[in-house]
């Protein structure tokens, strides 16, 4: 079973990926664009505010990035230090457990873009389908003999 689940790995780890991109890009648009119910008091954030308006920018923009697999491991980072700064500096101080101060959203969405900054986007990624198109005929001497030597 183990082997099964080592198989499908990448591809868990893509759609983790897609969901999480998708449900964070949508807390940005509900921000920027009042759509899926609004911002949390309804309506939209105002433009230029700080830290609201900059939040559902990196929100909607890294989300979507995240999502797509391009630029995953820079977008999860941004966003990741976005959902750090927004637990820290609106959630805690208000208590100090999640369940608590109403941060588990941020939490959660810290982690695990956090997560996908080390195991990188998976399978199916625009990231993926780029860096082989990049990478087609330029490869490295030694890197082409190891392949070639591997393939024997």
């Amino acid at each position: 079973m183990s082997i099964r689940l080592n198989r499908a790995q990448p591809y868990a780890l893509g759609l983790f990926r897609l969901v999480i991109g998708f449900l964070f890009a949508c807390h940005g648009a509900a921000s920027l664009f009042g759509v899926l119910g609004g911002s949390a008091g309804g309506g939209t954030v105002p433009a230029g505010t700080w830290p609201g308006w900059y939040a559902a920018v990196i929100q909607l923009v890294g989300g979507t990035l995240v999502a797509l697999g391009l630029g995953t491991r820079v977008a999860a980072l941004i966003s990741s230090g976005s959902m750090a700064y927004a637990y820290f500096k609106v959630h805690q101080p208000e208590s100090l457990f999640p369940l608590q101060n109403g941060g588990e959203a941020s939490a959660v969405f810290c982690w695990a873009f956090l997560l996908l900054v080390f195991t990188g986007p998976g399978a199916v990624a625009l990231d993926r389908l780029f860096s082989s198109r990049a990478g087609s005929g330029r490869e490295s001497a030694p890197a082409r003999e190891k392949a070639q030597a591997v393939s024997v």
